[in-house]
């Protein structure tokens, strides 16, 4: 399974997705200028991934902040994950969120209670 990485900007995340060790990071600020079409490059290789996913899939989501329109795309992206966990693999979710950022900490909570994704909520001091 191929790697798939893309270099963080100012506005989107680096994205680092490893096939190899299941191991899917988005770091950074989520405010690309169309969303939809930012995320598409990252379905279609879940969508890949899905073929052959490891054992387990560690989501490492370490997001500083993101717009409404990523907010959907990142609930597709986890309804995605929802689908493949305890079919093709063992979905775990790390939701990372700054030291006083309870907006982060809450959108972490808000997800866990939508899609049925075992979520670990992580504070740390910076991202």
């Amino acid at each position: 399974m191929n790697k798939f990485h893309l270099e963080g900007s100012a506005k989107t995340p680096l994205i680092d997705f490893n096939g190899e060790t299941g191991v899917l990071e988005l770091k950074g600020r989520s405010i690309p200028e169309n969303s939809v079409e930012f995320f598409q490059p990252i379905t279609a290789w879940l969508d890949e991934y899905e073929t052959s996913p490891k054992s387990e899939t560690v989501i490492e989501m370490k997001l500083e902040y993101f717009n409404t329109s990523s907010s959907k795309c990142i609930l597709d992206f986890f309804k995605k994950l929802e689908k493949m966990n305890g079919v093709s693999t063992n979905v775990k979710v790390n939701w990372y969120f700054e030291t006083d950022d309870e907006d982060m900490a809450e959108a972490g909570e808000d997800y866990q209670a939508i899609v049925e994704l075992p979520f670990t909520i992580i504070e740390i001091d910076e991202i």
